[in-house]
């Protein structure tokens, strides 16, 4: 029963471990990619205010505030992602992946709080994966064309 236990515990963290590294690789592959200020935008969103506060100010974390403010981000560009952009086909395999991860780091996070430590890294890694899907968000809509100008151009406008 014991060496049972061991082996589940030890799958289970490497399963993690890879999703992690996996996850990791692909958000260091579109880094560099500026598409989401038109998102962040267009729909308000608030995740680089939290990681500008985090990484800022050397100030108490907000915890229940800026947990909020992510998961809202997460629900509207998950929701654009899968329904608004992609004709309701669903997510890539990069972005189910990432999916995953930002539910998995969600549920570490509520662990971490109960601890006090480490919540900051969780939060950037969070505020990380939002700015990849805002930035595939981006680039779909800079394909769209409005009469004479792109959709991220008429985003900017506004």
């Amino acid at each position: 029963m014991i060496s049972a236990m061991a082996i589940l515990i030890i799958s289970t963290a490497l399963l993690l471990f890879y999703l992690q590294a996996t996850c990791q690789r692909i958000l260091r592959r579109r880094a560099h990619e500026q598409f989401y200020h038109a998102i962040v935008n267009a729909n308000r969103l608030e995740f680089p205010y939290v990681r500008a506060a985090i990484q800022e100010y050397d100030a108490p974390l907000d915890y229940g505030r800026f947990r909020m403010q992510l998961r809202c981000d997460f629900l509207a560009l998950t929701y654009l992602l899968k329904n608004a952009m992609n004709s309701g086909k669903g997510f890539s395999r990069e972005e189910g992946l990432l999916v995953m991860n930002f539910k998995v780091l969600s549920a570490l996070l509520s662990v971490v709080h109960l601890f006090g430590v480490g919540e900051k890294a969780l939060m950037l890694k969070l505020a990380s994966i939002l700015q990849f899907f805002s930035n595939v968000l981006g680039e779909r809509v800079s394909k769209i064309q409005l009469g004479d100008m792109t959709a991220t151009e008429y985003l900017m406008s506004l």
